[in-house]
C-alpha cells in the first residue's frame, strides 16, 4: 500500500484553512493509505516558543486531528521529537543538499525578511528537515498545499541525489497529493493574504477552538465589497474577499464554486453570510466539542501519542538503519 506522510507545527491555534486545506482531506486518505500524521514540533522551535505553550499546542493539535475524523489506531499520529530518526535523517540529508538548492527556497526569504542574518540555522534547513520528514518513511505520497511544493521538490531532488550517490533505489520519489476548492483559505481581513496562525488579528481566521457566536461574529465582520455578489465565477476577478468566502463555503458545503456563485447570485454580502455563518457553525462545532472533551484528558492525549511513537520508530528505525549501512557508517 502506498504511504502518506504529513504534518502540522504546533504554533498557536489550528484555524480553518488548516481544516479545510489539510485535515479534512487528510481523513479521506485513511481510508486509502497507510498514513502517518505528525506534529512536527521540530520544526516548531525555528521560531521563539514558551515551552509549557509548546506542550500545550501540540496537545491540542493532536486533539484535533482526532476530533475531525482521523483514527489514531488505523493511523500513526505522534509528535516529531519523539522520534530520533528525524533528526539524524536530517543532518545525514543535509549533506546531500547544495546550499545553491537552498538559497532557491522561498519560505526562508520571507519569514527571515530582512532580519535575514539574524535567523537560526533551523530556519534555513527546515526544508531538509522536512525532506527527512518524508523519506524515513519511504513516503510515496506528501498532501501539500501550494507554500509547501518547492519544499517537495526539494525533497525528491535529496532523495535522488542520495540515490544517484550510492547507485541504489532506496528512497522513492514523493508525489504531491494536491487537493480542490478551498486549498489555500484566505484571510477574512485581507483577500490577498493566506489565513494563518501567526497573523496578529484574532478577527483574520476561525480557530478550531471558536465557539458559535465567535465563528458568527468574525464571519460578519469580514471583509467584503460594497458590490453584490456576481452570477459567474468570472466575476469574481478582482474581488479576492468576495471568492474566498464562496470558496469557503463551496469547500464547507462540497460543492463547486460554480455552483455556490449561482446559488448566491445577486445576493447582498449580508444574506450570504448569514448562510456561510450557519454552515461554518454546523461543521466546526462538533469538532469543537470533541476537541474540548479531549483536551480535558491530557493523560489520554499522551497514551495516543506514546502509541504513535512506537508504530513511527518501528518504520524509521530499520529505514534509517539501512541508510547508514549505504552510506558506510560503522555499526560495531
Amino acid at each position: 500500500m502506498n504511504r502518506i506522510f504529513s504534518g502540522i507545527q504546533p504554533t498557536g491555534n489550528l484555524h480553518l484553512g488548516n481544516y479545510l486545506g489539510a485535515i479534512r482531506n487528510w481523513v479521506k486518505l485513511q481510508r486509502d493509505y497507510e498514513c502517518i500524521f505528525c506534529i512536527v514540533d521540530l520544526h516548531a522551535i525555528t521560531m521563539p516558543q514558551e515551552p509549557a505553550a509548546l506542550r500545550k499546542a501540540t496537545r491540542e493539535v493532536t486533539a484535533a486531528y482526532i476530533a475531525c475524523g482521523i483514527d489514531p489506531v488505523a493511523c500513526t499520529i505522534f509528535n516529531q521529537s519523539t522520534v530520533s530518526g528525524h533528526a539524524e535523517l536530517g543532518w545525514t540529508l543535509g549533506c546531500y543538499a547544495p546550499l545553491g538548492w537552498l538559497n532557491r527556497m522561498t519560505q526562508f526569504k520571507e519569514k527571515a525578511g530582512k532580519q535575514r542574518d539574524n535567523a537560526g540555522l533551523g530556519l534555513y534547513a527546515y526544508p531538509v528537515l522536512m525532506a527527512a520528514d518524508i523519506l524515513l518513511y519511504k513516503a510515496t505520497h506528501v498532501p501539500v498545499g501550494e507554500d509547501q511544493k518547492q519544499h517537495l521538490e526539494l525533497a525528491r531532488d535529496i532523495a535522488g541525489a542520495f540515490n544517484h550517490r550510492y547507485g541504489v533505489e532506496f528512497f522513492p520519489l514523493p508525489e504531491p497529493q494536491i487537493f480542490g476548492a478551498a486549498t489555500r483559505v484566505m484571510s477574512l481581513r485581507d483577500g490577498t493574504k493566506k489565513m494563518s496562525k501567526s497573523e496578529p488579528s484574532e478577527q483574520s481566521r476561525i480557530n478550531l477552538t471558536d465557539d458559535a457566536d465567535t465563528i458568527a461574529s468574525k464571519i460578519r465582520k469580514a471583509k467584503t465589497d460594497p458590490h453584490p455578489l456576481p452570477d459567474s465565477v468570472a466575476g469574481l476577478e478582482g474581488r479576492p474577499e468576495a471568492e474566498n468566502l464562496l470558496g469557503i463555503y463551496a469547500a464547507l458545503t462540497d460543492k463547486t464554486l460554480e455552483a455556490v456563485v449561482a446559488e448566491f447570485a445577486g445576493a447582498q454580502f449580508s444574506t450570504f453570510k448569514g448562510a456561510l455563518a450557519d454552515m461554518a457553525v454546523a461543521v466546526l462545532s462538533p469538532i469543537t466539542a470533541e476537541m474540548n472533551r479531549l483536551m480535558a484528558d491530557p493523560g489520554a492525549i499522551d497514551a495516543i501519542l506514546r502509541d504513535g511513537a512506537e508504530k513511527a520508530n518501528a518504520i524509521a528505525k530499520p529505514n534509517l538503519r539501512q541508510v547508514y549501512e549505504t552510506i558506510g557508517f560503522l555499526a560495531p
